[in-house]
């Protein structure tokens, strides 16, 4: 098959051919029609995840049709359309006893602990826990961005932030993740303020439900800003890109009693950022992190999709082809796209 890979982090990426993948017993092996180019897998080619071994290949939010299945798989047969979380569970550690698969003891990510979606074909493990069937309502292409960003954001608004309608929640950071935060939160009746540091990007976030915005880079104190315009702070404020300035900025523009969601990766140099703990313990400030969503949650959010409610198909910039990503892979820490870019030719 055809696949994305590097065998040095930070190194060339090349289109090669390489071996067709094969199931394990509890696994399925996935025709992949669409992919979705995360900063995820930025990260994991910089060398920021140490699960990774080389030679890799990259590559996470997919849709597909299964085309090879596991024996001891039940639920899922040749032929289903699926999407996956990004993190699956095995099924059987206490965190996938207790519902929360997202954090399993055992997870396996594809794209990182084994071979992703950038190819022809992908292998899945523990199908009947992980895969969820699509919709015929749901395309391809809409659902090859859930996976991470979109599923991520919304375990992150709904089940973490338990955002309301009429309260204020501040978005810091409008890629991917944050332009999902800012819908969802939208569709959830909530009064969404966006920062960022590019104009254009603060336009779209506009379009997709954002009622304010803070330029960061022409900002004196995005803290105050966001204050302000919230009328004493945030009910609910995301950390949307993962970076010292916004997981501070994010705690720091709290209302009392307010919660600060961590969803941006946490890599390099800010791994351990600084934190406001004087204004935590002082206004009760909740700090949780959002990892993910468990498969058996995506019912809530397809609903909403085919309800109207949410569209996530207007985050997607441009399609693209899989050799399109040995170009577009190693600039995405520029931020020079508003949208998605999405992977529908192999």
């Amino acid at each position: 098959m055809r696949a994305i890979v590097y065998e040095k982090f930070q190194g060339p990426i090349t289109l090669q051919n390489v071996v067709d993948p094969t199931p394990k017993s509890h696994g399925v092996v996935v025709k992949v029609t669409a992919t979705g180019l995360c900063r995820s897998d930025w990260h994991g080619w910089m060398g920021h995840d140490a699960d990774i071994e080389l030679p890799h290949v990259p590559g996470h939010e997919l849709a597909g049709i299964v085309v090879e299945v596991g024996k001891d798989v039940k639920n899922f047969k040749v032929g289903d359309r699926v999407t996956v979380p990004f993190v699956c569970g095995c099924g059987t550690c206490p965190e996938c006893h207790s519902g929360n698969h997202q954090v399993c003891d055992n997870q396996t990510q594809p794209g990182f602990t084994h071979w992703g979606s950038f190819a022809e074909y992908v292998t899945l493990d523990h199908a009947d826990i992980n895969l969820v069937k699509l919709p015929e309502e749901i395309a391809d292409i809409t659902a090859a961005i859930l996976g991470c960003r979109f599923v991520t954001s919304f375990r992150a608004v709904v089940d973490q932030g338990k955002v309301q309608g009429g309260q204020f929640v501040a978005i810091h950071g409008c890629g991917g993740v944050g332009l999902s935060a800012i819908m969802i939160a939208n569709a959830l009746g909530a009064q969404v303020i966006a920062v960022d540091i590019n104009d254009e990007t603060l336009k779209l976030a506009t379009a997709l439900g954002a009622t304010k915005t803070v330029n960061a880079s022409k900002s004196s104190n995005v803290v105050e800003e966001v204050r302000e315009l919230t009328h004493g702070g945030a009910h609910v404020s995301l950390d949307a890109l993962g970076s010292q300035a916004t997981c501070f900025n994010s705690v720091a523009n709290l209302r009392k009693r307010g919660k600060h969601i961590q969803v941006g990766l946490m890599t390099g140099d800010h791994q351990h950022p600084k934190v406001p703990m004087d204004k935590v313990l002082a206004n009760e400030l909740e700090i949780l992190g959002s990892h993910g969503m468990q498969a058996f949650r995506y019912s809530a959010m397809l609903e909403m999709i085919k309800e109207g409610k949410l569209q996530p198909e207007k985050l997607v910039e441009r399609t693209i082809s899989l050799e399109n990503i040995i170009v577009e892979l190693p600039n995405m820490d520029k931020f020079t796209s508003k949208g998605v870019l999405v992977v529908d030719s192999f």
